[in-house]
C-alpha cells in the first residue's frame, strides 16, 4: 500500500495504525507536498518524516517538489479559507500524483495520512482520493483514525517520538491567512537579501533540528526546550539625500514610530551622528568597521554580508546604547551635514523559539 504522507506528525501515528490494521500489507510512503513552502519548512518536514519512517521501519520515496506547477494549479484562489477550493485543487494534485506512483511501482492500494489531519475534511478527502486511485486504477483506502480519541493518541505519540510540530498546514495562502487572523507576523515568508538566519526563522530551526539528528546518530541524548524572546523583522527602508537613495544597512532592532522622516544631523558623539528626530544614529563604514573589526570595502557588501544579529546587538552595547535599545541605527558610506529623508518598516515582537540542550 503506497501511503500519500504530508508531515511526521500525522503519519507516525497513522503508520503505526495501519500497520496494525494491515498487518500483511508492505508499507511504502510518498512524500509529495509541492504546496510547502518555504522551501526550507519543506526540507524540514522531510527531514521529520524521513526519521519517522527509519523508526518504523518503512521505506519512504520523495516526490518531485514542483513548487511553481502548484502554484499554476492554485491561481485565482489564494483568498480561499481552510478546506474551501484551493484545498480541493490541492489534494487533486498530490492524490494524482500519489496514485501514479503506486500505478507505477505495481501498488494497488493507496492512502494518505491528511485523513488523521484535524484541520483537514475526511469527506473532501474521502471524495477526491476515490475519484483519483480510481482513474489510475487503484483503490483508495479510507480509514478514520480520529474518532475514538484519536487525534488526542496521535499528539501524545508526536511528543513522545519527538516529532518536528509545525504550526501551519502548509502552503503560503494558508500561513498569511492564519496569521492574520493571529494578529500575527508571517515572519516565516521573510527571506533576507544576504541569505542570512534570522531568530526565531524556519532555517534557524531546520539547523536546530539537522544537530538533532547528529546527536540522535551519535547516540546522545538531548532535550529540546522553548524559549521566549523579543524577535524582529525589516520589511522594508531606505535613506535618500537630495531625493537619491544612497546604500544604507540598517542594524536589527531599529524601530521608527512612523515610519518616515527627515532632517539633519545636529550633532556628534564620539562614532555616533546623531539626527535631530526619531532617536536615529549613524555610522560612516569606516567607525563600523573599526567598531566591528571588520573590513567591509563597502555598504553594500555589508547588506549581503551582514554581522549576525547577536553582534549586531553587541555593537549597540559598544557604542554604549545598551542591549535593550530600539533606536534607528544606520550605517552609510559618509554621514552627509545635508538633509536626509529617512523610512524605516520593521516591526519587533514576542516570540518563542526552540533551543537544543544536549545532555
Amino acid at each position: 500500500m503506497l501511503v500519500h504522507i504530508c508531515c511526521s506528525v500525522d503519519s507516525h501515528f497513522f503508520l503505526q495504525r495501519l500497520k496494525e490494521d494491515f498487518p500483511d500489507e508492505k508499507l511504502v510512503g510518498y512524500f509529495y507536498d509541492p504546496n510547502i513552502h518555504p522551501y526550507s519548512e519543506y526540507r524540514l518536514r522531510l527531514m521529520d518524516v524521513q526519521r519517522s519512517c527509519d523508526i518504523l521501519g518503512i521505506e519512504l520515496i520523495e516526490g518531485p517538489y514542483d513548487f511553481k506547477a502548484w502554484m499554476a494549479a492554485v491561481k485565482g484562489l489564494e483568498y480561499e479559507p481552510e478546506k474551501g477550493a484551493r484545498c480541493e485543487v490541492c489534494f487533486d494534485r498530490r492524490f494524482e500524483m500519489s496514485a501514479k506512483k503506486a500505478q507505477q511501482i505495481g501498488e494497488k492500494k493507496m492512502t494518505t495520512t491528511l485523513l488523521v489531519s484535524p484541520k483537514k475534511s475526511q469527506e473532501q478527502l474521502k471524495r477526491t482520493g476515490e475519484k483519483l486511485a480510481k482513474d489510475c486504477g487503484v483503490e483508495f483506502v479510507y480509514v478514520d483514525y480520529r474518532t475514538g480519541g484519536g487525534t488526542q493518541r496521535q499528539q501524545e505519540e508526536a511528543k513522545r517520538a519527538r516529532l518536528y510540530r509545525q504550526d501551519y498546514c502548509g502552503c503560503m495562502f494558508g500561513l498569511a491567512i492564519q496569521r492574520d487572523q493571529q494578529n500575527m507576523l508571517a515572519d516565516e515568508l521573510f527571506s533576507p537579501l544576504s541569505g542570512d538566519t534570522l531568530p526565531g526563522s524556519i532555517e534557524e530551526r531546520l539547523a536546530l533540528y539537522e544537530k538533532r539528528l547528529a546527536l540522535e546518530e551519535s547516540g546522545r541524548d538531548y532535550k529540546i526546550v522553548r524559549q521566549k524572546f523579543l524577535n524582529y523583522r525589516l520589511k522594508f527602508g531606505w535613506v535618500k539625500v537630495k531625493k537619491e537613495v544612497v546604500p544604507s544597512f540598517v542594524l536589527a532592532y531599529s524601530v521608527m514610530k512612523r515610519h518616515y522622516t527627515n532632517g539633519k544631523v545636529e550633532m556628534k558623539i564620539n562614532e555616533l551622528h546623531c539626527f535631530n528626530r526619531e532617536e536615529i544614529r549613524f555610522l560612516d563604514l569606516e567607525a563600523f568597521n573599526s567598531l566591528m573589526q571588520y573590513d567591509y570595502p563597502s555598504v553594500k557588501s555589508i547588506i549581503f554580508n551582514p554581522p549576525t544579529v547577536e553582534e549586531q546587538l553587541q555593537l549597540r552595547q559598544k557604542i554604549g546604547l545598551g542591549l535593550w535599545d530600539l533606536s534607528p541605527i544606520i550605517v552609510l558610506e559618509h554621514v552627509p551635514q545635508t538633509k536626509m529623508e529617512i523610512f524605516i518598516d520593521a516591526e519587533q515582537y514576542r516570540d518563542v523559539r526552540e533551543i537544543l540542550v544536549p545532555l
